[in-house]
């Protein structure tokens, strides 16, 4: 059957912008009966068959199960598929569109214009001449409800060849996050495959284009379509230092299985040489870790081998056990100062190596554990005391608050085994069994204790006249009590709840002699809210202070009574002596006052964009500050933040002014102008009358790309200082190229928003 339909007041185009909707309804019905006619070729193209084809124009012409030819304002709808061009051709037996003219192609988040298409409709093979495109998919790995997940890929080429469903094969073409339209950056290539079911691309003799200027050349490039991670060489990474000169690492990241990978990365330093760093990580349902190494074959300023490493393995045996193994080493004691531009690194004076085996049930737990350190030790700097080894410790824990009466028993167990190349050595085992009885109504709580601290050392090498064998049992009564009361308030014309919460805690504890005690692992804990409330000033087990003290402190909070969320804290609290201090460490001043010093914070959110966070200790006694740290940190919105505070400490112990700390920290964050904002950190302190840390830069933020530009200078122990510079351009949903400065930026300055969210990390594209 022929037929040809050529008056378009009967039957007009379909289309969008009509201006004649009441014929559309018999235009529609006209298009139906005439999809009918394209169905009768199931037998041989069932699929398609099953998927009606509607055509419009304002010309059309055909033999039926044959061919079709629509010209003038032609659209054809299939599935989720529309064509809209000047002519086209339809195929019915092939299922096959041949458009010429103004194409358009929209389809599962894509868009492609040219001038000529030829397309097999059922199983989406074919090609596209001279296209523009853009394809927009949501990654897999993602919450469909989340839009804001979507990845767009858009640019042109000579050709398109469509290989199937989400397989597109581009030549000549270029690649862009950007939108379509001058896009900041583009990958050009002779040939670029799109493969959205794996979710990766492929470029071949790929030059990156950066504002027109090419940056970048490779033969061969790969990248990840979804923000995932993919194996290829990652961008390289770009900086200086003013210990290691001009440095340039080219990772190689290799995505071995999905729970498996590895880095591979050369880094040249031109003042010191090539050196290779590797991390491998791993993960399963039941363990994970990660091994990191560096090798510096040979270092051009210290004329040695170099090498660190570092090993992380987390185990779950099932059944309640468990197990950990961190390990740990560098070739010699100046290596992160000489090599590492973190102050993390660079302070660290005890590198652990430790593993244990664990087990938990539902009321008891115990682990065992192996522990050794290497200490660091820079000959510029003061002597580092070396740790005691643990070889091994023994905790046992069990808690039981089903007892009769409410009662709850608890209980502490250690053994170890002290070794030390210098020191006393020696066994310590320790039993600590505690019975309370907690009582609570929804504003009143009081919880009474008793407990006995019984430890026993075994010494292998004592000290002239002291025993081999000391036994110490220490009993323990505490009482903690406190009120709730509660009241709305208005803060600001916000309807808030406050509560007024005063505490008390008493606590007893008879002197017991521990001179000949030997210190393995005890020290000054630090005086805080939480120190005051505890039963030992001491941490470890080889003193046990004695006590006949009340602590009385009062908490204020608001509160948002429909979230729940505390908003404002403040704290006042002090601690009473009835009696002196006798059990001291060595060298430690024993107390004689009667009242410990003053506690006071103040932390929360003053307004939804102001934040503060103060604490001061007070002596009244000696009628001075001891410590005081102010911070407040003005935010009003992402990318805007300025923040400031101040940190005194006395040094209780020299009591000299010289070994007071007193520092200041800025830190800011703030949009300039023209899409430019500053960072900055200046970390100062007025004691030694130097900088500590200082950081400065800028950062560019477009819609797809942000670049960084910062300069971080660190002082050293040794009265030196480091000075590292981290260029970084980030192009959206591609790569990263140059140094990245961002976990200093985030360490540095609180509340530093990235803008830029949707780079990828590991997913950068890979030359």
């Amino acid at each position: 059957m022929r037929f040809t339909r050529r008056n378009p007041a009967i039957c007009p185009v379909v289309h969008p912008a009509t201006s004649r909707p009441l014929l559309r309804p018999l235009c529609l019905l006209t298009l139906a009966a005439f999809s009918l006619t394209t169905q009768s070729h199931a037998k041989t193209q069932a699929s398609a068959a099953r998927i009606p084809t509607l055509i419009d124009a304002d010309h059309i012409t055909g033999q039926s199960d044959v061919e079709t030819t629509a010209e003038g304002n032609v659209l054809l709808r299939k599935a989720d598929s529309i064509l809209t061009t000047d002519k086209l051709i339809y195929r019915q037996r092939d299922d096959e569109v041949e458009a010429m003219g103004q194409v358009e192609l929209r389809q599962e988040g894509e868009v492609i214009r040219g001038p000529y298409l030829k397309l097999r409709l059922s199983d989406n093979l074919g090609y596209f001449d001279q296209p523009h495109y853009s394809i927009q998919r949501q990654p897999s790995h993602v919450d469909p409800a989340a839009p804001q997940q979507m990845t767009v890929g858009s640019g042109q080429a000579g050709r398109i060849d469509f290989e199937g469903k989400n397989h597109y094969r581009l030549f000549n073409a270029t690649y862009s996050t950007c939108g379509p339209t001058d896009p900041a950056w583009y990958a050009r290539a002779s040939e670029i495959q799109l493969d959205y079911d794996t979710e990766t691309g492929d470029a071949h003799s790929a030059t990156l284009v950066f504002k027109d200027v090419p940056m970048l050349y490779s033969p061969w490039l790969t990248f990840s379509l979804n923000n995932r991670r993919k194996s290829g060489v990652l961008a390289p990474t770009l900086g200086t230092t003013s210990k290691s000169g001009f440095e340039i690492s080219v990772p190689y990241y290799w995505a071995i299985a999905p729970n498996l990978d590895m880095t591979l990365t050369p880094r040249l330093m031109t003042k010191r040489g090539v050196a290779l760093g590797s991390e491998i990580r791993y993960l399963d349902a039941n363990y994970n870790g990660s091994l990191q190494s560096d090798v510096l074959p040979d270092d051009r300023l210290a004329h040695r081998r170099r090498s660190s490493y570092n090993f992380m393995h987390n185990q779950n045996f099932g059944r309640g056990f468990s197990g950990n193994l961190e390990l740990n080493g560098v070739s010699d004691d100046t290596y992160f100062s000489d090599l590492s531009s973190r102050m993390t690194k660079i302070a660290q004076n005890n590198l652990v190596r430790q593993g244990s085996v664990g087990y938990a049930s539902n009321w008891w737990s115990a682990t065992l554990l192996a522990q050794s350190f290497q200490t660091l030790q820079d000959p510029a700097l003061p002597p580092v005391g070396m740790p005691y080894r643990r070889l091994p410790q023994l905790n046992l824990r069990a808690s039981r608050a089903d007892l009769p009466m409410g009662v709850q028993f608890d209980f502490q167990g250690e053994f170890v085994k002290f070794a030390h190349p210098t020191q006393i050595e020696g066994a310590r085992s320790v039993l600590y069994p505690q019975l309370s009885l907690p009582l609570q109504t929804a504003a009143f709580n009081l919880t009474p204790k008793i407990a006995l601290h019984t430890t026993t050392y075994r010494l292998d090498n004592p000290l002239p006249g002291q025993r081999e064998r000391i036994s110490r049992n220490v009993p323990l009564f505490s009482l903690d009590g406190g009120v709730v009361f509660e009241r709305p308030v208005q803060w600001f014309e916000r309807e808030l709840t406050q509560t007024l919460e005063p505490r008390f805690y008493y606590l007893r504890v008879p002197t017991r002699d521990q001179q000949d005690i030997p210190v393995f692992d005890s020290g000054l804990t630090d005086f805080n809210f939480a120190q005051i409330f505890s039963e030992n000033r001491y941490s470890g087990s080889d003193r046990i202070n004695d006590a006949n003290q009340l602590t009385v402190a009062v908490t204020s909070r608001f509160i948002n009574p429909a979230t729940g969320a505390e908003l404002l804290r403040a704290a006042f609290g002090q601690r009473y002596y009835f009696q002196d201090q006798t059990v001291t460490l060595p060298g430690e001043v024993a107390r004689t006052s009667r009242s410990a010093d003053l506690l006071a914070a103040v932390s929360g959110e003053v307004r939804s964009y102001l934040m503060l966070d103060s604490a001061l200790q007070y002596s009244p006694r000696d009628n001075r500050i001891n410590r005081l740290s102010l911070g407040g940190r003005y935010q009003p919105a992402p990318g805007k933040v300025l923040a400031a505070s101040y940190r005194y400490n006395r040094d209780l112990i020299q009591s000299t002014s010289a070994n007071n700390l007193r520092q200041i920290d800025l830190a800011a964050q703030w949009p300039l102008t023209g899409g430019w904002s500053g960072v900055v950190r200046y970390n100062y302190s007025l004691a030694d009358h130097r900088i500590i840390e200082s950081i400065g830069g800028l950062e560019y933020h477009a819609d797809c790309w942000t670049s960084r530009f910062v300069l971080q200078r660190i002082a050293t122990a040794t009265g030196d200082s480091s000075t590292a510079f981290f260029i970084q351009l980030e192009l959206n949903g591609f790569s990263s190229i140059g140094s990245n400065p961002l976990d200093l930026l985030k360490r540095s300055i609180p509340g530093y928003d990235r803008y830029n969210r949707n780079t990828r990390s590991n997913s950068s594209a890979a030359p």
